[in-house]
This record gives structure tokens, sequence and C-alpha cells, in this order.
């Protein structure tokens, strides 16, 4: 069995940077590859086309088509001919979209089977960051719903706001995202010097924002705590701003900021390295699909203290893997943070806790199964 994933990133040198929708196909199709069964990766948006494998996955790259007005639907058509070609050679045996700005609206292949999986359209982010979706976006969402063949959705409460969103009934199949055990393993005990990790984008929907007021409050009590903060900057949705990271520094107390170290983007590889040196981690979101990102830091056993909307429950139950509070409880996080960072024991219990469960269910090798017998019903 071959599967394609039809995808606007991918993290390669060749391909670009990629964020987590890159990150949770990257992992699914090594898990795949392990189990003896082919993946062929369609990447879009890229400089040029041109094919070629990386460690048993072939990747494809496609240059979109540039004309005015019509380059969305020139290049959805280049690539459903390549999709009919790639079937009819029996090189796929079908495909699998993300819902992400509807990009398969219009991409019907003739007999290759269209599976859409959930992991955050622009529409669903909207609705969690309270602000209006581009007209334009939510009817190719829907549309690409409507004509997939086959529904997944990385957590349960993706899945029943999209129905809700669109006012559909789709029965959508629940598969999380996985993590590579072998990849994020730490065998070292909690270091307890009191270091607090962010890593993620630095964007307002991920609770970027809410970060200062945390920290200036952890820092009131207690002055050794410190803050990492790892990942790319983004512009800001609300203020017009080029730079999110710009916002934040204002918003920390003097005496806190000179705690406070911005790495910036940091190689896929390296990220384990800061999440082994951290205390704690924190991901205050507002909007989730389902976090790479948490799922890393659990399986190097690591104390996490998290947001508590929708998503947050099917990863972590709060008070036994980490904390799950809400990003603008300010006061509460922050004394959540020192909790952990003050009480070795639970700590270490939270990081152990965290490790089986990413074990028990979020494995590669767990989550990778469930795919393919999904996967089998649609060939």
């Amino acid at each position: 069995m071959t599967i394609a994933f039809l995808t606007p990133e991918y993290p390669h040198p060749t391909t670009g940077n990629s964020g987590g929708l890159g990150t949770s196909i990257k992992n699914l199709a090594e898990s795949l590859v392990a189990l003896g069964h082919g993946v062929r990766l369609l990447v879009y948006a890229q400089p040029q086309d041109a094919v070629f494998e990386d460690q048993g996955i072939i990747i494809q790259q496609i240059k979109n088509i540039k004309f005015k007005g019509l380059s969305l639907f020139l290049t959805q058509y280049k690539i459903k001919k390549i999709i009919d070609q790639l079937h009819q050679n029996k090189q796929i045996d079908l495909v699998e979209a993300t819902d992400w700005t509807g990009f398969t609206a219009f991409i019907q292949p003739k007999k290759c089977p269209m599976i859409i999986r959930l992991n955050g359209s622009d529409t669903y982010f909207c609705d969690l960051d309270q602000r209006p979706v581009k007209k334009w976006n939510y009817f190719l969402e829907r549309r690409a719903l409507q004509q997939a063949q086959a529904h997944l959705s990385v957590s349960a409460f993706t899945a029943l706001k999209t129905n809700e969103l669109f006012g559909l009934t789709i029965d959508f199949k629940i598969i999380p995202n996985g993590v590579n055990l072998q990849k994020f393993e730490n065998s070292q005990q909690a270091l307890l010097g009191k270091k607090v990790l962010y890593f993620g984008t630095l964007i307002r929907k991920k609770g970027a924002m809410e970060i200062p007021y945390i920290f200036n409050i952890l820092q009131n009590l207690d002055k050794d705590t410190a803050l990492i903060l790892v990942g790319k900057d983004s512009g800001d949705i609300k203020t017009g701003s080029s730079s999110t990271w710009a916002l934040m520094k204002p918003l920390f107390d003097e005496e806190a900021f000179r705690k406070v170290q911005y790495l910036g983007p940091v190689a896929y590889h390296d990220i384990k390295k800061h999440i082994a040196e951290a205390d704690v981690c924190i991901f205050p979101t507002f909007a989730e699909a389902l976090p790479v990102s948490w799922l890393e830091a659990m399986a190097m056993k690591k104390a996490i203290v998290a947001s508590n909307i929708g998503w947050a429950t099917e990863v972590i139950t709060n008070e036994q893997e980490g904390f799950l509070v809400h990003p603008q409880a300010h006061q509460a996080y922050a004394e959540a943070i020192l909790k952990l960072l003050n009480d070795k024991a639970l700590n270490q219990v939270f990081g152990e806790n965290a490790r089986h469960k990413i074990e028990k269910v979020f494995s590669n090798q767990v989550v990778a199964q469930k795919n393919v017998e999904f996967y089998q019903n649609y060939i």
C-alpha cells in the first residue's frame, strides 16, 4: 500500500521550514515506511518541480502555476493530473490531504480515493480566535470536506467543532497525531533549575501574548525562575504588527525581562536539547487541533502546564500528566508552574505519567497502525 500526502509544508532542507502540520505528516510517513508501506509526499507551493527520495520516502515538489486570477484553479488542475497519473501507474493507492484552506475543493481525481484529515481549518481557527473568516476560505473548506471519500480528525473536539461550524454531520474517524519515541527520549531526571520553556511559533493564537503576564507573576513569586522561548516569530493579525515578539517585549516587567531568553527558530533535530534542559514546559494556547509539541515534551518526561481549552483533555489529564489552566488565568497559571518547579516529586511523577501515556496512546507505532487499518477500507 502506498499513501500520498498532499501538503503545503514538509520539514526537509529542500522543501523548506514547516510547522506542526508538516511535523505530524513526517512522523506518520516515517512510521508507515517502517511498517513496510510506501509513502509519497506531494508538496505544493514549491520553487520547482522535482522528485527525490529521502529515507524511503518519495518527495515530489510541485511548483504552483502563476496566472492572475486563475493560479489556484490551474495549480489544482495540475495536481489532479499528477494524482490521476500516479494512481493509474499504480504508484499510489490513495491521497490524504489537510483541511486547511480547502485546497482540494476542486481536485477530483478520476479513481484515486481522497481522504481529508482535520488538523484545523482556517474557519476552525478563526472561530477559536474569535475573528471573522474569509467567505472564500469557508466555501472552499466546506466543499473540500463534502467531496472527500473519507474523513479523519486528530481530535474529537476538532471534529465536533468542524461539523458545527460548517453545518455538516460527517462521521470523522478520530486518530491523533503521533510522536517518535526514539527521537524524543530522555533518561535524565528533572533538573529543577527553575527553567521554564515555551517552544512553538510566537503567535497570538498560541497564547504568546499571555506569556509575559504569566512570567511577571512567576518572577514576583520566585526570582530564580528563568524563561526560554524557542520558535519563529510571526506577524500579529490583530494589530498588523510584523512581529509578535516586538509586541511581547514591552509587556514584561523590567526585572522579569532580564530572565528571558528568546532563541528564535531552531532546527527540528535541535529542539530535543532545549526540552531536555527545561524543568517545566508551558503551552498557554487558545487554538489547536492536537499539538505535536505537547506530545514531544510529554515523551521526554516533562511536566507541563497547558491550556484547558477544547482538545486539551484528549492529550493531558489534569493533575496526572500536567496542569491544565486557562491561558488568561495568569495568577493560577503562574502558581501551577511554580508548584512543579518547587515540588520535585510531583514534577517527576507528572513526567513519568506523561511518557507512559505517550507510549500507550500517542506513539508513532500505535498511531500508524490505526491509520493503516483505516486506509485499507478505501483501497
